[in-house]
């Protein structure tokens, strides 16, 4: 991994708890503009670090609630 790469995603990190705590999704688009302001590539960085990670995220809710679901399913069933 880059510099560039490490620091986005590292920023990433830290944008994506502020924009937890805040409800403030526009926080990410206002920092990837202060970015591509001085660095192109820490941008492309930061954004693909966010992408990857609410994706994960969703994935992992997504992997929760199925597994809810199923486990549900499963308790009303009568034993066989």
């Amino acid at each position: 991994m880059g510099l560039a790469e490490e620091l986005g995603d590292k920023l990433a990190i830290d944008v994506l708890k502020v924009v937890e705590k805040l409800g403030d999704d526009q926080l990410i688009a206002e920092v990837a503009k202060v970015l591509a302001a001085s660095s192109t590539p820490t941008e492309e960085a930061f954004m693909s670090a966010i992408r990857v990670r609410q994706a994960e995220a969703r994935a992992r809710a997504f992997l929760r609630e199925h597994v809810k679901k199923e486990l549900a399913k499963q308790a009303k069933k009568p034993d066989a």
